[in-house]
């Protein structure tokens, strides 16, 4: 195994198209974030973001993407966005875990979404469900498989979605948008949910709204951004804005205008969005590791994904360790006891408030 590095910028098409041929190989690696695409817009936009290509003699037989900060500490390509992350790679390659950090001039990689099976996973690490929506069979069947376990959910939709359209006006939806106006209005709800439930806004960062503006304007057969909405006459209600493979979209931002708060118009688009998806080639929409309740309600699958961190031994891993670990283990205990994420939860939600009363 051989490893050269570079910068995205620095690939070329040959490369690009290995990268998509191995992606394309496995369905394992079947989701944009693992994209070269991906890589390539957020490497344009941020200077850490660097590939490993990985040789097996001769040929090409891998990549590994990731950004690269101080102290050698590597992260996933957009970290705290992606929800999948890792390397691509050739079934057969025998991969050195710890020869490919050194060779990445990395002391320790850090994941919360890596994908199953991969040769980064160490020997601590946690695993989470991620919930999808599999559409292989077409969008009735899904909605058959709703009908018979999320019945009264699916129900009740149907039922808000006739009540919305009678009550406000004419429901429809749009798929696959590329005027940019429609986008800022789904990232301003999304800034007002951050703030309302005492979360970080990720778009108070002017590289994650470029970032979201140059996804949107992407398109291709094997890699797009997707903005749809749903809207009541000429009003937006919901929408949600993601990327895509030929046959995998990633749920990413969903919101909606709180105005419309009872009628559930996030359900309401998550159906209507599958339904486009399926017609549109979409055979599976990863809705991302996370405890929500609409997850719950609308998934009929789901995918496995591991956190944790590859390590070399050395001061940065110590400190990396110090600083990271204990912090994400005890999240971790949270997240896993109901009682402690309600308060958590509840107590974020609070902060939340007295934040917009100080800020309005």
């Amino acid at each position: 195994m051989q490893v050269t590095l570079a910068h995205p910028r620095e690939l070329g098409d040959a490369e690009i198209s290995r990268w998509r041929a191995l992606q394309e190989s496995d369905p394992a690696f079947d989701n944009p974030f693992l994209s070269p695409e991906f890589t390539l817009i957020v490497g344009a936009l941020r200077d850490t973001v660097r590939v490993a290509v990985i040789y097996d003699g001769p040929e090409i037989a891998g990549f590994f993407p990731f950004e690269r900060h101080p102290m050698g500490i590597g992260k996933p390509v957009a970290a705290g966005l992606t929800d999948a992350q890792g390397m691509i790679y050739a079934k057969d390659l025998e991969v050195d875990p710890f020869r490919l950090l050194r060779r990445s001039g990395l002391s320790v990689y850090e994941f919360d979404h890596l994908v199953a099976g991969q040769p980064l996973l160490g020997s601590r690490h946690e695993t989470y469900p991620s919930p999808i929506i599999d559409l292989s069979d077409g969008y009735a069947a899904y909605t058959d498989y709703l009908r018979a376990n999320s019945g009264k959910t699916y129900k009740t939709t149907l039922a808000k979605s006739r009540k919305l359209g009678r009550e406000a006006g004419e429901v429809r939806h749009e798929y696959a948008i590329t005027d940019p106006a429609p986008l800022h209005t789904l990232l301003g709800w999304k800034t007002d949910q951050y703030r309302r439930t005492g979360r970080a806004d990720r778009f108070s960062h002017r590289w994650i709204v470029e970032l979201v503006e140059r996804l949107q304007s992407t398109g291709g057969e094997s890699f797009a951004g997707v903005l749809d909405m749903v809207y009541v006459g000429d009003r937006p209600v919901a929408g949600h804005f993601g990327v895509r493979t030929r046959t995998t979209l990633a749920g990413w931002f969903p919101a909606y205008d709180t105005d419309f708060a009872k009628y559930s118009p996030g359900l309401i688009h998550h159906l209507a969005m599958a339904e486009k998806a399926a017609a549109a080639g979409i055979q599976v929409i990863d809705m991302g590791r996370g405890d929500k309740e609409y997850k719950e309600k609308l998934k009929n699958g789901e995918y496995t994904v591991a956190e944790g961190r590859l390590a070399r031994p050395g001061p940065a891993a110590g400190f990396h360790w110090m600083m990271r670990v204990p912090a994400r283990k005890a999240r971790a205990t949270v997240l896993a006891n109901p009682v402690l994420h309600k308060t958590a939860d509840k107590a974020l939600k609070t902060y939340g408030r007295l934040r917009a009363g100080l800020t309005g």
